[in-house]
C-alpha cells in the first residue's frame, strides 16, 4: 500500500451487485521441508502476476496476508465465479499445471503433511456486505470495486447493507381485454 493515495475522511466500497471473494492459502506444517513448501509459496505470486497482466481474467484486486509464521493467504476479489472457474481450469494458465504437479506429488506419497493448502470461495449477494474506510487508500473491496464517499452508500452500516444498485422490478401491469 506504499505510494497509494490516501482518501481523507470516511469512504465505502463502490461494489454493485454480487461480490465474488476467494480466500486461498497455505500452511507450512514442517519448516524443515523447504523443498516441499517453497514451490507452493512461490506459485501464488507468479499466478497473481499472470492475472495482473490480463485484466480480462476477472481478478479485480487481491490482498496478501499472513496469519502466522506458518500460514499465508490471499484474499482475492473476482468479477464473477465464471471467470474464477475459467482461470482455475485454463490449460494455458499457471494454476492448472501447479495444482496438477502438487496432486502428482501427493499421489506418489512425496507430500505427506509438509505443507497444507486451502481455499474458500464466497459469492456474497448484494445487501449482504458493507464496508467503511477511514483515512485509507483503496483497500480490499474498495480496491476491487472503487472507493466512494460514505454518503453514497449511507452513514450507518444498516444503510450500507440496504443500498441497492438496481431498482426492484416494477410490478407487471396487466391489461384487460
Amino acid at each position: 500500500m506504499f505510494g497509494k493515495r490516501i482518501e481523507l475522511g470516511r469512504t465505502s466500497a463502490g461494489a454493485e451487485g454480487d461480490v465474488v471473494v476467494l480466500l486461498i492459502g497455505m500452511r507450512i506444517n514442517r519448516f524443515w521441508a523447504v523443498h516441499r513448501w517453497l514451490p507452493v509459496f512461490l506459485a501464488m505470486p507468479r499466478m497473481l502476476r499472470e492475472l495482473g497482466k490480463d485484466p480480462a481474467s476477472g481478478l479485480l484486486a487481491h490482498v496478501l496476508l499472513t496469519a502466522s509464521p506458518r500460514t499465508y493467504y490471499v484474499v482475492q476479489y473476482w468479477e464473477s465465479k465464471e471467470k474464477l472457474y475459467a482461470y482455475a481450469h485454463a490449460p494455458d494458465a499457471l494454476h492448472r499445471p501447479a495444482w496438477a504437479a502438487f496432486n502428482r506429488l501427493e499421489k506418489a506419497g512425496k507430500v505427506r503433511g509438509e505443507v497444507g493448502l486451502w481455499h474458500e470461495a464466497y459469492i456474497v449477494p448484494e445487501g449482504s456486505y458493507e464496508a467503511i474506510y477511514a483515512d485509507m487508500p483503496a483497500f480490499g473491496l474498495a480496491a476491487a470495486h472503487g472507493q466512494v464517499p460514505l454518503a453514497a452508500r449511507g452513514r450507518y452500516a444498516k444503510d450500507r447493507f440496504a443500498h441497492r444498485t438496481r431498482k426492484p422490478p416494477a410490478e407487471a401491469v396487466h391489461e384487460t381485454n
